[in-house]
């Protein structure tokens, strides 16, 4: 199959779940930022494989001053060279009391427009930074460390530590600023939520040179709670990219002896047919058939002593159920 229009089909879907996401239960989550954050994470990414800068420019049709310039703009401000823009901005304002929009847009005037209203935007939507006014006279000021602390409090805190909790899973031995950074959240928001996940005694903290690191020996996400679905769409969409890429980077045929790998299923029916309900329940059997398999091997782990080296599998199952009509099954 043409590679391109394999990352043309997946960017189209991820942009779907993307959508989905960002106007779930009503909300319209700030996305001015997505854009940018796509092209600086994936430019990370190339580099983290090896890939040259100039071949990294290539991949994205520009010229390697052209790429390197639209990298730099992006990645720091121009007004405070060496910061991101977001942090030039949150820094700038917890220097000042309270700052006008036209102070703040005067202090970045050779940053773009745009994006310094879509980091104010952020930082307001976050809780961060409290507004008031209209128009060149609003105003801006850094919320205090206990307006934070209420907000959060107010808010979806258990969220917020299944969210840490799933990141800890998934980045053992990260230190709070590490995992702050892979959450986007606040780092006392990510320190507040460790405390109360080790004193849950769901993650571990061990003191090392660059600071206390946490880790935790399993990811459980009740099927009946309803805070955290956030960190579940995560650690399923997580466990799917690993998959897929762990499998190209070894074998992109599949077999039945395959220890890595997936497959996918379509099942045309009616309502009412005799298999029905067989169809159906497969995701009520597989989680049922899992969770039993999950207590079985902590048992038998338990009786065993701690060995050196170990493997970890994700696995995953989805099921999604589409009614159509008569005229969507002849197209």
């Amino acid at each position: 199959m043409n590679v391109r229009l394999l990352i043309d089909a997946i960017v189209k879907q991820t942009t779907v779940l993307i959508a989905q996401i960002a106007t779930s239960g009503g909300l319209r989550a700030p996305l001015a930022h997505v854009a940018g954050q796509v092209f600086i994470d994936l430019t990370r990414e190339l580099e983290n494989q090896g890939v040259p800068a100039r071949v990294r420019a290539d991949m994205f049709g520009m010229a390697l001053r052209t790429y390197q310039r639209h990298t730099q703009r992006l990645a720091q401000s121009r007004t405070d060279r060496g910061r991101t823009l977001w942090e030039a901005v949150f820094g700038y304002l917890e220097e000042n009391s309270v700052v006008t929009r036209e102070k703040l847009f005067r202090r970045f005037r050779h940053d773009d427009e745009g994006s310094l209203r879509g980091v104010l935007r952020d930082l307001t939507d976050s809780g961060l930074v409290f507004a008031s006014g209209s128009g060149q006279s609003s105003a801006y000021r850094i919320a205090t460390p206990d307006e934070v602390g209420k907000m959060q409090r107010s808010g979806d805190s258990s969220g917020v530590e299944a969210f840490v909790w799933s990141a800890v899973y998934r980045e053992p031995g990260a230190t709070a600023e590490r995992l702050a950074a892979a959450t986007g959240l606040d780092k006392t928001a990510v320190e507040t939520a460790l405390a109360s996940l080790a004193e849950a005694g769901r993650v571990e903290g061990t003191q090392a040179p660059e600071g206390i690191t946490y880790r935790s020996r399993e990811l459980v996400l009740g099927l009946e709670d309803p805070t955290g679905w956030e960190a579940s769409v995560l650690d399923h969409y997580t466990a799917l990219v690993k998959t897929i890429a762990q499998k190209l980077s070894v074998d992109q045929k599949a077999s039945l002896s395959d220890e890595v790998g997936g497959s996918t299923y379509h099942f045309t029916l009616f309502r009412g047919h005799p298999l029905e309900a067989e169809v159906l329940g497969e995701l009520r059997r597989f989680r049922e058939r899992m969770t039993a398999l999950r207590a079985r091997v902590d048992r038998v782990t338990a009786d065993h002593p701690p060995q050196a080296e170990r493997i970890r599998v994700d696995a995953y199952y989805g099921q999604c159920v589409l009614e159509e009509d008569d005229a969507s099954q002849d197209i």
